[in-house]
């Protein structure tokens, strides 16, 4: 699973300096972490989910998540202000790098129809963010022990300081965007 990184020290950063023109090799952007985030709203009628989402955030992370709790009182949705409302793990570093090159190439092609992540999911700051429908597609997730699907959030954060460059840095990582 040291592909990804070796990749970027001897392919990636040699393109982005010759793309942007980088006088110096630490204007290269590089992958900073990466934090997935599932939300749960059905915690308050189901304590277990809770245990269920972090065991599958373990599994498919290899860390142990952290609880998010709700920052203020909505009483339309029943909530009340630190009230358990999800798990994220942020990862960084080697997890990192090994999370996104299972993602890259083994969890989206599992995914049914697809044909590759949108290119609009950038912020302006150079970092992306995508959703996933189901835990099933990691390969760690046994299907017959799945309680619920649960969908995920995943934000890729860089040091890149435009969206094209982001683009091009997780496009070059390997990352399947739509033609």
């Amino acid at each position: 699973m040291e592909k990804l990184r070796e990749q970027y020290e001897k392919e990636v950063i040699p393109a982005l300096m010759k793309k942007f023109e980088y006088k110096s090799i630490m204007q290269v952007p590089k992958l900073d972490k990466i934090v997935i985030n599932i939300g749960l709203g059905d915690t308050k009628e189901n304590p277990k989910s809770l245990e269920n989402a972090m065991n599958d955030l373990t599994q498919i992370t290899g860390q142990r998540p952290m609880i998010t709790k709700a920052k203020k009182s909505i009483a339309a949705f029943k909530l009340r202000e630190g009230a358990n409302v999800g798990c994220k793990v942020t990862l960084r570093a080697d997890k990192m790098y090994d999370f996104a090159y299972k993602l890259f190439n083994i969890a989206l092609p599992r995914v049914r129809d697809f044909r590759g992540v949108s290119e609009d999911s950038f912020d302006g700051r150079g970092n992306y963010s995508m959703g996933i429908k189901e835990q099933l597609i990691f390969p760690e997730i046994e299907y017959d022990k799945v309680d619920k699907l649960r969908g995920m959030d995943i934000i890729f954060v860089t040091t890149a300081e435009t969206d094209e460059e982001a683009k091009e840095l997780l496009r070059l990582l390997g990352m399947p965007f739509k033609n």
